[in-house]
């Protein structure tokens, strides 16, 4: 068993149950006309395992929520976790519980943030996700003392479209992009620090500039990126974001794997990139975010 694989059976282990959801808002979200139809599960027995094991996908989330990990012994630190799905479905376990669990088993309180897919018609597609993630961060930070968070040590990790959503956050908190609710909007939203992994969406399809929604400036927060170079979503995506946040002078770390593909979580494999995590906490260690 891979060291990876036996920190994860540990980090069962290393909180206590999660806190009830939180509603990010009091009403109906912005934008919203009503619900898509029951969030459910879309798995199928006909779909792909990752490390022989189901992944959950959730869909039509109309009510997104934070969930709250708490570990045994917390130093602090916060990561909100956003899950992949290419804003179809969210990943949930594989992207999102089974992170959740990794990080409080390295101290780390999580946040899991279950955001609102699929897309939205007559809406860019990371629209009411990064109105999602801007509130969930406020509501981290004004809820930090009662949590026992630092609110100077709350990141984001997001995976594949999750990870787009983490970059967009991470270049659009000067301003909210919906009305005011109350006071957590007045709480910064930028995180302090960002980890991608397999991030997808960076580039538009055969383009090798920017996405729009993306303004890379030196204000961005310090960024940890891994992906693979077989990685069915083009490497370039973590290039083109490595190249602008070093042309800004701002703190990045990125590692590039030969193999192991996309979707692959932190679940263990015969892949080097299986060590993604243990690259991450040393980064986020060297930051000087983990005390």
């Amino acid at each position: 068993m891979t060291t990876i694989g036996f920190s994860l059976l540990l980090a069962v282990a290393a909180h206590a149950a999660p806190m009830p959801p939180v509603s990010l808002w009091p009403t109906i979200a912005p934008g919203e006309k009503g619900t898509l139809g029951p969030e459910h599960d879309t798995t199928t027995a006909k779909d792909a395992l990752v490390a022989g094991k189901a992944v959950v996908r959730i869909t039509d989330v109309t009510i997104p929520t934070l969930t709250v990990y708490r570990p045994k012994k917390a130093n602090g630190a916060a990561v909100l976790v956003f899950p992949g799905g290419g804003f179809s479905i969210l990943a949930l376990d594989l992207e999102g519980t089974e992170v959740c669990d990794w990080l409080n088993s390295i101290g780390v309180t999580a946040v899991l943030v279950k955001y609102r897919v699929p897309v939205r018609d007559g809406l860019p597609r990371y629209l009411p996700p990064l109105q999602d993630a801007q509130r969930a961060l406020g509501i981290v930070r004004a809820h930090a003392a009662e949590w026992g968070i630092d609110g100077a040590r709350v990141g984001v990790l997001g995976f594949s479209a999750g990870a787009h959503l983490s970059a967009v956050l991470s270049t659009n908190y000067d301003k909210r992009v919906y009305d005011r609710v109350d006071a957590s909007d007045d709480l910064s939203c930028r995180p302090d620090f960002a980890v991608l992994i397999y991030p997808g969406g960076l580039l538009p399809a055969k383009s090798d500039t920017m996405s729009p929604e993306i303004q890379v400036t030196d204000a961005t927060p310090p960024t940890f990126i891994a992906q693979t170079e077989d990685d069915g979503v083009r490497v370039e995506n973590s290039l083109a974001y490595y190249v602008a946040l070093k042309a800004s002078k701002v703190p990045v770390e990125m590692h590039l794997y030969p193999s192991g593909g996309h979707g692959y979580g932190l679940r263990p494999s015969k892949h080097g990139v299986t060590t993604w995590p243990a690259r991450a906490d040393d980064w986020m260690h060297a930051l000087g975010m983990l005390h």
